[in-house]
């Protein structure tokens, strides 16, 4: 995976509560098994009338905005466990997504893609998008080893699992991350007692 420690970046504003993952990746695009591609169908029942136009007040439809962050509404991430939502959001090239909630489930298949579900309150939601709203060109800058987003002049912090942070921090999965720790554990199985 990429790296992620820190971003500076335009936001896309979509202020729609409740986003589940059939409106993030419609089923019917479920068919392929690699994470490329996905990213041309992210949102596509929102983004395309059903004949494959362009629906033109979608906001990634709009060139006003543009950015590697994503923010949204209340409860994004709802719905079914596919971990597709995270490959589409990735491929399009998010790299965060800011909500003032998330469904567990959609964030820890973010988290393992490679993209910082990053939860605020609110107020700060709020304040993220009237910013937005005031200055397409704002930028937010969002620093993982400090855990902390930067917007206007005011600084916030947010909580990320210990152990998915070094992960995004270094651009490791799973199996790079017990990679990472091989000497460690090689010191472990040579050094342990086993008592009866």
């Amino acid at each position: 995976m990429e790296k992620l420690d820190k971003i500076i970046s335009t936001a896309v504003p979509m202020p729609i509560e409740d986003v589940d993952t059939d409106q993030i990746i419609p089923a019917r695009f479920l068919k392929a098994v690699s994470k490329e591609g996905f990213g041309e169908n992210l949102f596509r029942d929102w983004r395309y009338t059903q004949d494959g136009n362009q629906v033109a007040d979608f906001v990634l439809n709009n060139d006003t905005y543009g950015g590697k962050i994503l923010v949204a509404g209340r409860n994004f991430g709802c719905g079914s466990s596919r971990e597709h939502a995270a490959w589409a959001l990735a491929d399009y090239g998010f790299r965060v997504v800011i909500s003032s909630f998330f469904a567990d489930i959609f964030r820890g298949n973010a988290l393992n893609n490679g993209i910082l579900p990053l939860q605020v309150s609110q107020q700060t939601l709020d304040e993220i998008f009237k910013t937005i709203e005031n200055n397409p060109n704002a930028l937010l800058e969002i620093d993982v080893e400090k855990q902390t987003l930067q917007i206007n002049d005011k600084s916030v912090t947010f909580d990320i699992d210990p152990y998915k942070k070094v992960c995004l921090i270094n651009g490791y999965d799973d199996i790079d991350y017990l990679l990472s720790i091989k000497n460690d554990i090689e010191y472990f199985e040579k050094n342990r007692i086993f008592s009866l």
